[in-house]
């Protein structure tokens, strides 16, 4: 394997990026904080351990930031509020540049996030992760907010198509951004996985340049895809929402696939000698 290819490009990297849900835990469960992946908690103190920066990327859109690292720290691992991207606090500074002012159909543990921000008389809409809150009411109250507007604005946490919950998959946000954007005839603009913008902002958060970088996802199209798209390389998990088609996909090819985080984490150490 050449040295740019997997995992020959571990020798060269200085940062690695790491999905969430589906990589290091599965959602739901008894008592809904879902349960730790075999082997993922130990490959985040790994990576800690390493020479390597961590950062993780997320798309998830069912509660603040804050809530969310707690109950990772429940599962067991090792991570803070300041290493984790999820696209609402994005979205928020996205609106205060722009001046927009949310109509918003998110999940009711999100809504804490955009406590900041004016949502009076609104000229867009965000759509996020809502789960149960995706009646045909909130959909169709977000439709006609869109479709009265002058030039409307439809904002989509992440375009995900479906993520695993333990007890099976799930409908995600995309499914219903794609009935907005086919109501209104419009184009809805992504913040979270894939944006190009998103996997920058962490890159600079890093100090980091994209070939420095690895993302490993279980999304092949959010994860591995929009990494690449980003000039970075992008491992896959058979883990989470993976599907064995998608090693055969036409349009996306992972630079490795891997059982687990623990074996993409300890390919890369012992690679790099540790």
């Amino acid at each position: 394997m050449a040295a740019t290819g997997w995992p020959g490009c571990a020798n060269s990297l200085k940062g690695v990026i790491l999905d969430m849900c589906g990589v290091l835990y599965d959602s739901g469960g008894e008592g809904g904080d879902g349960v730790a992946i075999s082997g993922s908690i130990g490959a985040v103190e790994k990576l800690k351990a390493s020479d390597l920066q961590l950062r993780f990327c997320t798309n998830e859109t069912q509660a603040t930031r804050e809530t969310f690292v707690a109950k990772l720290q429940r599962l067991g691992f090792d991570i803070s509020v300041s290493e984790v991207f999820p696209p609402a606090p994005a979205a928020v500074a996205v609106l205060k540049e722009r001046g927009l002012r949310p109509h918003l159909l998110v999940h009711e543990g999100l809504l804490p996030e955009f406590d900041s921000v004016d949502k009076n008389n609104p000229n867009c809409v965000i759509i996020g992760d809502a789960a149960e809150n995706f009646s045909y009411q909130n959909l169709n109250e977000a439709f006609r907010v869109l479709i009265d507007l002058e030039k409307p604005v439809l904002l989509s946490l992440g375009q995900g198509r479906y993520y695993k919950e333990t007890d099976g998959l799930k409908l995600d946000v995309g499914v219903y951004m794609k009935a907005l954007e086919y109501a209104c005839d419009l184009k809805g603009e992504v913040i979270g996985k894939p944006s190009s913008m998103f996997f920058q902002s962490v890159l600079n958060d890093m100090g980091l340049q994209p070939h420095e970088v690895l993302m490993i996802g279980d999304d092949l199209l959010s994860d591995v895809g929009g990494a690449q798209q980003c000039g970075m390389k992008g491992v896959q998990v058979r883990t989470g929402k993976y599907r064995p088609s998608d090693e055969r996909h036409p349009a996306v090819t992972a630079d490795g696939t891997v059982d687990n985080l623990a074996q993409a984490v300890d390919e890369i150490l012992n690679r790099r000698g540790h």
